[in-house]
């Protein structure tokens, strides 16, 4: 239940981890996603004591590169570093190393080194034309410190990149490009409301013109109503 309401309700996510932390805490995977529940609430203190008991329980290292952003989170960027060039690290799969450098990257920022953030999105995984699920995103990231450091020409070319390989749309870059191409959207939900208030101003001068033309149709009404009685009253005089 957690994993199912997590994207779309996390605050429903997490009542439901706590539940199940409750009934089952010696239980790794519910301490993961009891974890994961805190962490989508930005409860970051709360999500690193969860991962770090998941981690104790099991041994492994999946876990490493979300419990260095919950450093971050927690405003402790330098810790983040620490733990990027962890021994950890190295027994990471490939994706979980993508994403240790994704965290590292956020540090730096967070830090306001923006030139060794960029340095370190610069990779293998990064120049590679093959398409892998963590692509799209480590692009986007790429772009984003780009443009951040004022690299607009080169951020465009990276954004673009990044919408080539965001298949499940995981990014906004198309919203990115758009942006820096100086390109308007209109919101078609707008455009609806306009066209209904348009429509109802038309039905009321619609109802306005039909209520004048009742209105002249019962003045005509009353005017012959009135003419015949007066012509009926001058024939009896003339009777008499």
């Amino acid at each position: 239940m957690v994993a199912r309401l997590i994207d779309e309700d996390p605050e429903g996510a997490y009542a439901y981890s706590k539940i199940a932390l409750r009934l089952a805490s010696r239980v790794a995977a519910v301490r993961e996603a009891g974890g994961f529940a805190a962490y989508a609430t930005q409860k970051y203190s709360e999500a690193l004591a969860e991962f770090r008991a998941a981690r104790r329980m099991t041994g492994g290292v999946e876990l490493w590169p979300v419990m260095a952003d919950c450093e971050r989170g927690l405003g402790r960027p330098e810790k983040a570093l620490d733990m990027a060039g962890a021994p950890e690290v190295n027994k990471l799969d490939k994706a979980g190393q993508v994403e240790m450098r994704l965290v590292a990257a956020g540090a730096r920022r967070d830090m306001g080194q923006l030139d060794a953030a960029i340095v370190t999105l610069q990779s293998p995984e990064l120049a590679a034309g093959s398409v892998q699920p963590w692509t799209a995103r480590l692009r986007y990231a790429y772009a984003d410190a780009l443009l951040a450091a004022g690299r607009e020409g080169e951020a465009r070319e990276w954004f673009a990149k990044a919408l080539e390989a965001d298949r499940d749309g995981s990014t906004d870059a198309s919203d990115r490009l758009a942006e820096l191409d100086g390109v308007d959207f209109v919101d078609a939900l707008d455009e609806n409301e306009n066209e209904t208030e348009n429509d109802s101003e038309v039905e009321v001068a619609n109802g306005s013109e039909e209520a004048v033309v009742e209105k002249a149709a019962e003045a005509d009404a009353v005017e012959d109503t009135v003419g015949d009685t007066a012509e009926r009253r001058a024939a009896d005089r003339d009777e008499d």
